[in-house]
Parts: C-alpha cells; sequence; structure tokens
C-alpha cells in the first residue's frame, strides 16, 4: 500500500512520495529500525534505506523486512567527519529518492498510525501550494523506558520530517540532520504543522545500547563532557508519564525491551540551570507558547 491508497490530489493526478532514512549498526545499538521503516511504507510509493557498512547484521536485517517498496543504498560511511557524517549521509539518501516529496525517519523513530493518513492528506493538499516546502510532525521523546517521556523545551516538540524533493529548491539535513535547511545560507523551511504523531525510543533504549550510544558519542561529539561518572539517565526537568497507546509496529519489540533492571533514571537532583526548564514550562503550560524554543523551520 503507497499513498495512492489513501487517495489522489483533488485534481486527480497521484502524487508520489519516496521515504528516506539511514542506519548503520542498528542490532549493536539496538534500534528499531524495522519498526521505522514499516511505519512510512503506508505513506510511501518507496524507502530508500542508506545502511552504512556495520559491524553486525544490519543490511541483513533492513532486507529481510521483505517489501518491495524498500531500495538499499549499501554505503561506506565516513566516521572521521563526526556528528556532520549523518547530515550527509542523509543527503546521500535525500538524492538516490525518484519522487518530488520525501517522508524523513530516523532509525530510532516510528511513526504512528494514526498519522499516516493525515500525514498523507497534508501532501496532497500542499503540493500545488509552493510556499508549503516541508510538513512538520509532532514528537513524543520516550526517557528512560516506555512509559515516560521527556518534554522540556531541550526536547523539540515538533520537526519537518516531509520536505519537497525539487533539487532546484536545494533542501538539505542541516546540523546532525535533525530537521532540514534551504540552500547553503541555511534559510530555514517553509513548513504547516500537521497532527501526525513522531515516537522517539533513542533514550528509551536498553542499558545496553545506551552504553554503546556513550561511546559513539565520544567519536562523534568529542566536545561534550564524557564524564564516565555520569549517569546514563540523569533526572531531567519534565519527565512525565504517558499513558496512550504506542505504534503498533512498534509493540513487539518494546514488549521484547520493558523489563531492564540497568535502565533506570538517576534520583533527582537540582541543577540551577534547571530554573529556566522549570520557568518556562510554567509559561507554557499558561500561555501555550514555548519560550526560547529552537526551530528548524518557519510555519506559513
Amino acid at each position: 500500500m503507497g499513498l495512492a491508497d489513501f487517495g489522489q490530489h483533488k485534481d486527480g493526478a497521484v502524487v508520489k512520495v519516496s521515504g528516506f532514512t539511514i542506519v548503520r549498526n542498528a542490532i549493536i545499538l539496538d534500534f528499531p529500525v524495522e519498526a521505522s521503516i514499516r511505519s512510512i511504507l503506508p505513506v510511501c510509493d518507496e524507502v530508500v534505506v542508506n545502511v552504512g557498512r556495520s559491524d553486525d547484521e544490519t543490511l541483513d536485517l533492513v532486507r529481510a523486512i521483505g517489501d518491495p517498496r524498500i531500495r538499499v543504498l549499501e554505503t561506506e560511511w565516513d566516521m572521521t567527519r563526526r556528528n556532520t557524517v549523518l547530515g550527509q549521509e542523509t543527503l546521500r539518501a535525500m538524492r538516490a529518492c525518484a519522487h518530488p516529496w520525501g517522508v524523513y525517519i530516523q532509525a530510532d523513530e516510528v511513526l504512528h498510525e494514526r498519522g499516516a493518513e493525515e500525514l498523507a492528506q497534508a501532501i496532497r493538499t500542499h503540493d500545488g501550494d509552493a510556499k508549503v516546502e516541508g510538513l512538520l510532525v509532532r514528537y513524543l521523546h520516550f526517557y528512560g523506558g516506555f512509559d515516560t517521556i521527556a518534554t522540556h523545551r531541550r526536547w523539540y516538540r515538533r520537526e519537518v520530517r516531509v520536505v519537497r524533493l525539487d533539487p532546484a529548491l536545494d533542501i538539505r539535513p542541516y546540523q546532525g540532520a535533525q530537521g532540514f535547511r534551504v540552500g547553503p545560507d541555511h534559510r530555514k523551511i517553509r513548513a504547516r504543522l500537521t497532527g501526525a504523531e513522531m515516537f522517539h525510543y533513542g533514550w528509551a533504549r536498553p542499558a545496553r545500547a545506551l552504553r554503546e550510544k556513550r561511546e559513539l558519542g565520544k567519536t562523534m561529539y568529542p566536545w561534550r563532557d564524557a564524564d564516565e561518572r555520569r549517569p546514563l539517565l540523569a533526572w531531567v526537568p519534565g519527565i512525565q508519564p504517558f499513558t496512550g497507546t504506542h505504534p503498533v509496529v512498534a509493540q513487539r519489540w518494546i514488549d521484547e525491551r520493558k523489563d531492564d533492571p540497568e535502565r533506570v533514571i538517576a534520583p533527582r537532583r537540582f541543577r540551577w540551570r534547571f530554573l529556566r526548564y522549570h520557568l518556562s514550562g510554567v509559561i507554557e503550560r499558561l500561555t501555550g507558547i514555548r519560550v526560547f524554543e529552537f526551530r528548524n523551520y518557519e510555519i506559513v
């Protein structure tokens, strides 16, 4: 099933859509990449997966999904480029896409099925509106497991996950590929908000995978604090219970990882810098405005 299964453009033409993602060492890092890819397949006519040469069976895992719409790029990533390699490899996947719109997903993200049809409809609706260059999805960031989410303003609540792929627009991944910008001057992308939800599981993975993430971070982000005494999951303001439902395609992956006695959030500890998060949280609850919010986009 592809985008056409959700209907056609209002003028009768079918809007073709590519999906794209990158992944490397998915088994070692315990990414839900199979669920990630499956979650966007209902919206896409093809999905391009850039699989970097890995130290595990990531390539076999992706191929085993067995959907004819999946096109695998076997690549060699230059890890000496540190965090910029993610943007470069995402761009390589984008450039390999065949269709005018692209749905992007990271290997630790899963699109909830209840938003797939809305995302497809939004692509059809805005296809003829040149001022709309991308579409935003809402984020839930799971932290320390699958029943708690992190919500303070450093955890982005929206990000662009659908973009036009017209080379003339020159939309490209920005920095570590959290989002996208336009052209060499990095103009913010013009985007519309949708109600589709992306579930981010990067910080909900088992402790073993979080330790692997920390080791990788020493190479990719050497300027960060690498103090081994720091907990894997430090307490942060704004941790809230999650009582909703997870994406169906991710449920087996979640069930197999629910119980991990080592994956615990450290005890609450006061930091003066947390005061700004508490204050901005109060303002957001009272006004709906998230002050000092980082945005890769401009809502149009």
